[in-house]
């Protein structure tokens, strides 16, 4: 399943195909995502733009969310992975694209007051996460939500993050937006952090359907956090849990002196 190119022409006949009941949806969103490229400067820009489109419809679609018991089942599957795997109560966490904090809700309310940041380019989804933080009544939990402009991370301390998570980021983004965020992150990860991410996957040609969708081999991510003094570890256990994409962990290299930049 891992090797198709979805953006070949072949694919995307016999997808129709199989399929005919999609095809006036990929219609629509191949002439929206037309006109916003044309609007755009850049990807954030964009897919900012293909957010609000989104949210304005559904807040939990626009977070790949079909239907409600889905948001609810694909956050329980994030929060239950990374309690599993080393996330502690008093750690503190930065999600990157936290969305209407489809995990981030539970996140919140496991960790301690004040050690929560949810990170996204969107505004519209962020006043969503609003509205989920009072739905869930996590006030008193003192989440931090900040809008940004990109993945340089800029703002935020040294050393400040044990645990940095990005669900469905890399998915929706290019290349180089992905070692933007690679050659920052390891700044604000604490000793002993590490920093989960999902990403689309493919054994083939890497590709992109109508640049909201980018397909990586687990190579090429590998290699990219290496160059920025990073170990990255595929975690094939989270592909177990039926969910489409893969995951991979990223942890500070352990340098004998100090570390570059």
């Amino acid at each position: 399943m891992h090797s198709k190119d979805r953006s070949r022409f072949s694919f995307k006949i016999f997808y129709a195909l199989r399929h005919p009941g999609r095809i006036a949806g990929y219609i629509r969103r191949r002439g929206r995502d037309a006109w916003l490229l044309r609007k755009s400067p850049d990807h954030v820009s964009y897919y900012r733009a293909v957010m609000r489109s989104d949210a304005s419809r559904s807040p939990e679609a626009a977070v790949g969310s079909h239907s409600h018991e889905y948001w609810l089942q694909v956050g329980q599957l994030q929060f239950d992975y990374a309690t599993s795997h080393g996330l502690k109560p008093d750690m503190r966490m930065l999600e990157i694209g936290c969305g209407n904090l489809r995990a981030g809700r539970l996140f919140i309310d496991y960790l301690e007051p004040g050690c929560y940041y949810g990170l996204d380019i969107s505004p519209d989804i962020l006043l969503s996460a609003q509205d989920t933080i009072a739905d869930y009544d996590l006030r008193a939990k003192l989440p931090h939500l900040t809008l940004v402009n990109n993945l340089r991370l800029h703002f935020l301390p040294d050393a400040a993050f044990d645990f940095v998570h990005a669900h469905s980021v890399f998915s929706h983004s290019p290349i180089e937006v992905v070692d933007e965020c690679l050659a920052h992150v390891g700044r604000i990860l604490a000793p002993g952090g590490f920093f989960d991410f999902t990403f689309d996957r493919t054994e083939g040609p890497e590709h992109h359907v109508l640049r909201e969708d980018f397909y990586y081999r687990t190579e090429t991510l590998i290699v990219l956090a290496a160059k920025h003094c990073l170990d990255a570890t595929f975690m094939d256990d989270w592909e177990q849990n039926g969910h489409p994409q893969s995951k991979i962990r990223v942890t500070l290299t352990v340098m004998s002196g100090p570390r570059p930049g």
